[in-house]
């Protein structure tokens, strides 16, 4: 059946109703209902999501597979000998095809009755950026160097005042679309039902970029999967891809992929992926236009049903027999006609189609992406931090990247890594995230987790794909305290009634107490001793009778304290009711020595913990 509309294809494309029926032949096995005919010009688009077009209208490549059809490694279609790869359109870059493979995964379990194929995503990240430029990411699948379509400023595209801030497209005016799968910023960020943005994190680093192929990948498959579609079905799958680019030549041009890469792919290296030539395909939400000042590219039509790569294209009606090299078309009219694809030499017959992978594309890998011109990275965040065991940082890293001139970059993206023999993570127990800087050139790393070690380790933030020194931060975790001693009982070791006359000390050692918790001995706790009014319900620290002794007033039972009975005046320093010490590691507590003014009575000591523990000693000072 394929084999019979290829023909038709070489035998020349009447009206966009042939390429209609042979598109629907192409992708007649990859779903229910595919066989559905898509002829007629005045026939309306779908619906989309009923959201931003993810692309905005961006042009788009145009290429289209080769007629024949991929073969899986290890045999030839009707001959079951040996192959090693099949066509070069055929391979997809290993980092992309495992980003696609993953978030059809990912959709599948959150999603299963979308039954989204990641062929899909691999046709769309074809058409919308050759597969991330040929698999030009880093291990982590972000690209080298950012992919952007034109600016989104009204004139021919979809017009999007900037969204971001520059943070994701670099330009701080307009939006445009970014990443392998061209998403415009303001749907990545703010698109979707609830505001939210169709921004996934595919790789789980704790970021959602879009210049990441596995972020890209599954808000990608989100986003086809909106509106509870199962793309099993032919009219939501129009609907989803229509919904990422609302024109007819867009879901041609996808559907055709989506068919091819369904009969077979290989896995090629990254930075070797062969790369699209032909781009155009701009949308304007009613159609198709193309890109200002281009023109159909020799050898080539685009648009409905064009012929594939190598082919002419003959004149409407024309007289083709069906075969490679057979008659000439009709000789096309020398008047004026209506606008459209124009063969490439109408006075020769077609030529056979290629039967060999395409020569055009270039056959060197693509270059290295030119950096951006980042000269240093400034660290401006905390340059020491310091937490305990199990905390977070209450510090942040964060760093500014400059050019030459000492101007700030934005969209850099930047790595910070944890360094050295340390259990501190970034959120998602991960050891190094990778953050673009914003508009205002800085980058700031997510809060860092100490972890379950004390000890030292590095923060070290470098530019990727960038040859500038690493700005580094230190941080140290602090091993957690011992947990204060608790003291739930205190009482006196002795029983013996306390007594002195005024102006002279209680006997040496006179209070001793014992704390202990739950039964146990107590050490270490904290006890509290202070001289108290008689108050029972509020009571407050005396101004009179007994105190303890001051730093100069040790020796005041030896008669050198016999101004104290002047209450206030110069010793009244001297006069201590209150303070705080420790039980030994017996539990036990000595108070140091108790002395006495002027004033006779019956006075209180109270003694408290800071776990309630409350003792009330009675000290009577005779006259």
């Amino acid at each position: 059946m394929a084999a019979s509309f290829g023909r038709r294809l070489r035998k020349g494309a009447a009206s966009t109703a042939v390429a209609a029926l042979a598109l629907a032949a192409l992708t007649a096995s990859q779903a229910p209902g595919a066989a559905e005919t898509r002829a007629g010009g005045d026939a309306k688009d779908p619906a989309s999501a009923g959201d931003t077009p993810i692309d905005g209208g961006s042009p788009y490549y145009t290429d289209l597979p080769p007629l024949n059809s991929p073969v899986r490694p290890g045999g030839s279609p009707g001959t079951g000998g040996p192959v090693v790869t099949g066509p070069a359109e055929a391979g997809i870059p290993a980092t992309v095809l495992d980003a696609y493979k993953k978030a059809e995964a990912r959709v599948a379990q959150t999603q299963p009755g979308c039954r989204l194929p990641w062929q899909l995503l691999a046709a769309i990240g074809k058409v919308e950026s050759g597969h991330a430029r040929g698999g030009a990411v880093d291990a982590e699948g972000t690209t080298l160097q950012r992919i952007t379509g034109p600016q989104l400023n009204g004139k021919g595209f979809a017009m999007i005042a900037d969204t971001d801030g520059g943070v994701f497209d670099g330009d701080t005016t307009h939006d445009r679309a970014v990443g392998p799968m061209q998403f415009i910023p303001s749907t990545w960020s703010k698109g979707g039902p609830d505001g939210k943005g169709w921004g996934a994190d595919g790789n789980g680093d704790g970021l959602k970029d879009p210049n990441n192929i596995y972020d890209a990948a599954l808000g990608a498959g989100r986003y086809l999967c909106a509106n509870g579609r199962d793309l099993g079905t032919q009219g939501d799958l129009d609907k989803a891809v229509l919904g990422y680019n609302p024109s007819r030549e867009y879901l041609n041009t996808v559907l055709s992929w989506l068919a091819f890469y369904r009969k077979g792919t290989h896995e090629v290296p990254d930075g070797k992926g062969l790369l699209p030539v032909h781009r155009g395909g701009v949308s304007n939400g009613q159609g198709t236009k193309p890109t200002p000042g281009a023109g159909p590219t020799p050898g080539r039509t685009t648009g409905p049903g064009a012929g594939r790569s190598g082919g002419t294209t003959p004149k409407p009606g024309g007289n083709g027999s069906g075969k490679p090299g057979g008659s000439k078309p009709t000789t096309p009219p020398t008047g004026p006609s209506t606008p459209g694809p124009e063969p490439t030499d109408p006075t020769k017959p077609p030529t056979t189609p290629p039967t060999k992978p395409p020569t055009t594309p270039p056959t060197k890998p693509p270059t290295k992406p030119t950096p951006a011109p980042v000269a240093a990275l400034e660290q401006v965040g905390a340059k020491d931090l310091t937490a305990t065991v199990g905390e977070d940082f209450g510090q942040i890293v964060r760093v500014r990247a400059k050019d030459a001139a000492g101007k700030p970059v934005a969209g850099v993206p930047v790595e910070f890594r944890i360094v050295g023999e340390t259990g501190a993570r970034f959120p998602g127990k991960a050891d190094h995230v990778t953050v673009r800087t914003g508009a205002d050139g800085t980058a700031t790393a997510p809060r860092i987790n100490a972890g379950d070690k004390a000890g030292g380790f590095t923060v070290r933030a470098t530019a990727v794909g960038r040859q500038v020194p690493a700005a580094e931060a230190r941080a140290t975790v602090k091993a957690k305290p011992a947990p204060a001693p608790k003291a739930d009982a205190l009482a006196r070791t002795s029983d013996a009634k306390l007594t002195a006359k005024a102006g002279t000390a209680f006997a040496e050692g006179a209070v001793e107490i014992k704390a202990t918790y739950q039964g146990k001995i107590a050490a270490g706790v904290a006890v509290t001793a202070t001289m108290v009014t008689d108050d029972p319900k509020h009571p407050v620290e005396n101004d009179k009778g007994p105190y303890f002794a001051g730093a100069e007033g040790k020796d005041a039972s030896k008669g050198e304290g016999k101004d104290q009975g002047k209450g206030k005046g110069a010793d009244e320093e001297k006069q201590i009711r209150s303070l705080t010490l420790k039980t030994g590691a017996d539990g036990l507590l000595k108070l140091p020595e108790i002395r006495t003014d002027q004033h006779a009575g019956t006075f209180l000591l109270r003694l408290t913990t800071a776990d309630g523990a409350v003792l009330t000693v009675e000290l009577t000072v005779t006259p």
